[in-house]
């Protein structure tokens, strides 16, 4: 019997392992001041601040997937009709952009 009841979970996708990035504090900062889902929000609440010179890095460890969304709701950073294009910000983000994208890609259907 035990066989058989592992035969369901082979198709079964594997749970995303979370990975720990930096976040720049200014993104940061503007995710805090954003409308956030309960996952993202918690996930910027139990970051680890890293004191950097004058501004600080937010060590976050979330699910992949969950860093891009992340890093997606910060796009307005990079300029848009309501939020001006700030340079220091503009470069925050594409830090952070940097840093998601040497995640491993998440399998689709």
């Amino acid at each position: 019997m035990p066989e058989h009841a592992a035969v369901g979970h082979e198709d079964a996708p594997t749970p995303e392992l979370p990975v720990t990035l930096d976040m720049p504090g200014k993104v940061a900062d503007f995710l805090r001041a954003t409308e956030l889902e309960p996952a993202e929000r918690a996930a910027l609440d139990h970051g680890v601040t890293v004191r950097r010179g004058q501004g600080y890095t937010l060590r976050v460890s979330a699910t992949p997937a969950l860093h891009r969304q992340l890093l997606a709701r910060c796009q307005p950073l990079d300029g848009t009709q309501r939020v001006p294009e700030v340079p220091a910000q503009r470069k925050a983000r594409r830090e952070y952009k940097n840093r998601v994208d040497t995640l491993p890609a998440t399998a689709g259907p």
